[in-house]
């Protein structure tokens, strides 16, 4: 399936904003980019194994942080960092 990442994560995908991973979960297709993408996976999911507060993630264009959220194979994944300020 498809994972578009923020411009944040470009330093793991070789400076690609869309990268392939495998996985019916999305712990599953993290764990996949983790090993495609060495370091991308903490940069996205605490060590309290929780998506990071900047960072948000969407299946199929719906919001979830729950990494047990299933993924189908035409789904298509975003991982953007959140924007904050003032």
């Amino acid at each position: 399936m498809k994972v578009k990442v923020a411009s944040v994560l470009f330093e793991y995908t070789g400076d690609r904003s869309e990268v392939e991973a495998r996985g019916s979960t999305l712990g599953a297709v993290l764990a996949d980019l983790d090993r495609r993408h060495p370091g991308l996976r903490f940069r996205v999911v605490d060590e309290q194994d929780r998506v990071r507060q900047h960072m948000n993630v969407f299946v199929a264009g719906r919001p979830t942080r729950d990494l047990g959220a299933r993924v189908g194979p035409d789904d298509e994944i975003h991982i953007l960092q959140a924007l904050s300020g003032g």
